[in-house]
């Protein structure tokens, strides 16, 4: 008992501190910059920096919880300590949020009713690779329809657990939205966990149609349990999501506990990361086919993560409500500016390799942000800068706010 006191009063001195951050002027000017960017108004490229290494950055000594559960969130509170010292355009939220506590209906607690094992190559941070379930045609049988299930009960005594220790000082969102969200809502991910990628790609030759049949299935599973949220009131404006920074002219703001939203309400983000080396055909045929109706449910959408769209944009122009295309390190900027042009958002993501995680060149990261600067300039595009996938620093914290810094003098020039 002494020490869960000791660990509420550890939250509470850091809630204090974050909330102070979150009312920070800035943060409304980033609100405003974000809504204007992302509808397409000419602004100074936002930057935003989606990882920096944070298992390398943190210092482990600062954690003083002992409750795991609380530890997480006294995590949370330092990792938005650091972000602040970022020169970028991420917005501290005035809450944190607590997830619901999500059931399945299949018999090992699966959303599809079947496991993908995975196997780690036994290095810590290192590959791993998925033993898929679907390994024969007729295995397409095992699986179960999704279903939106909270376990009411858990997640309440989850949440006051939370309210108890922090909620006078900063707001708790509770976070209800279907497990399948996020990556596990896009088809390709969940694919390629349940077949594997290789087989997918003889799939697409040898058996199409099986194919085809599983694609339905996935489609079907991942609309209806969407519906299901949204029928019983647990999507809210906190969880729009855009791989970046979800603010429009067009949708409301995120807020916590905001009420039930329809799906049109929200941001959406999607990707086909998984089929990087399928052609622009087979992409089309196999996989944007089958997400476009879950797509197209939302108020706009973001695509691309880490893979190379440039031969794919003139198919993601069939997506009606699209805003925001990734423009990957491996992507044709050239080609991709001269096709995106004015009529959606150019999220440009350099190189974390080339920025960060080998040491930091101050004249290679203004060159390299100079070249993309006037590229997206000539072709009139309305761009922004995401770092991401920073896998390490070499335990130098300081190389991302010095990245962000020399960015943001090359934007400011914009």
């Amino acid at each position: 008992m002494e020490n869960l006191t000791q660990d509420v009063q550890i939250l509470r001195d850091l809630a204090k501190q974050y909330k102070e951050i979150t009312a920070k002027p800035i943060q409304q000017e980033r609100r405003e910059l974000w809504r204007r960017h992302n509808s397409l108004q000419p602004t100074r490229p936002p930057i935003y920096i989606r990882a920096f290494a944070w298992g390398e950055i943190l210092d482990p000594s600062c954690l003083k919880c002992q409750d795991p559960f609380f530890r997480s969130y006294e995590q949370f509170f330092h990792m938005m300590f650091y972000r602040d010292t970022l020169p970028d355009d991420v917005i501290a939220e005035p809450w944190v949020t607590v997830p619901a506590v999500r059931r399945h209906a299949s018999s090992d607690n699966t959303p599809w009713g079947v496991h993908a094992t995975r196997i780690s190559s036994g290095v810590r941070g290192g590959a791993a690779k998925y033993d898929p379930p679907i390994k024969e045609p007729e295995d397409i049988l095992k699986l179960v329809k999704p279903r939106h299930i909270i376990d009411e009960e858990a997640t309440r005594q989850r949440v006051e657990k939370v309210r108890d220790a922090i909620g006078d000082i900063i707001e708790v969102n509770v976070g209800r939205h279907p497990v399948l969200w996020g990556h596990s809502a896009v088809i390709s991910t969940d694919l390629a966990m349940l077949r594997g990628l290789e087989q997918i790609m003889w799939d697409m030759t040898d058996r199409p149609e099986w194919l085809h049949q599983l694609l339905g299935i996935l489609r079907d599973g991942i609309l209806g349990v969407h519906e299901e949220a949204e029928k019983a009131g647990d999507l809210q404006l906190a969880d729009h999501d855009n791989q970046a920074v979800s603010y429009s002219q067009e949708l409301k703001d995120p807020k916590a506990n905001s009420g039930a939203v329809k799906r049109r309400d929200l941001w959406h983000f999607f990707h086909s990361q998984e089929y990087a080396l399928i052609s622009p055909e087979m992409f089309d045929e196999f996989m944007l086919h089958y997400q476009i109706p879950i797509m197209e449910k939302y108020g706009l959408v973001s695509y691309g993560c880490c893979e190379d769209l440039t031969r794919k944009i003139p198919y993601l122009k069939k997506i009606p409500n699209l805003r925001r295309i990734a423009v990957t390190p491996w992507a044709d900027k050239r080609r991709c500016a001269e096709q995106i042009g004015r009529d959606y958002v150019l999220s440009w993501r350099p190189s974390p390799t080339d920025a960060v995680s080998f040491g930091l060149d101050p004249a290679a990261v203004r060159r390299t942000v100079e070249e993309a600067r006037d590229i997206f300039q000539e072709n009139g595009n309305i761009w922004d800068i995401t770092l991401k996938d920073v896998e390490t620093v070499q335990g130098d914290a300081k190389r991302v706010q010095e990245w962000t810094r020399i960015v943001r003098e090359v934007v400011e020039s914009c």
